[in-house]
């Protein structure tokens, strides 16, 4: 493992396979956010940004207009 910065309290390396790892001053590993938001205040990795829901479109209010519609139109006319 390569130490890519040391500051008073956190130690960052870079592993083998590319990843980054941090270290607190007990030499214990940080984990989840804790890792994630010292690595971007570092600038070592960039965030993704979460995806757009899709945006399911409420159902029209015409359909069961056309449907009442279709309804009188097959009725045979008396």
């Amino acid at each position: 493992m390569e130490v890519v910065k040391k500051s008073g309290d956190l130690t960052i390396v870079k592993k083998r396979s590319g990843r980054y790892g941090v270290k607190d001053k007990n030499g214990k590993w940080l984990n989840g956010p804790d890792k994630v938001k010292v690595l971007l205040g570092e600038g070592l990795i960039k965030a993704a940004e979460p995806k757009a829901a899709p945006v399911e479109e409420a159902p029209a209010e015409e359909a069961p207009v056309a449907e009442a519609e279709a309804e009188t139109e097959e009725a045979p006319a008396e």
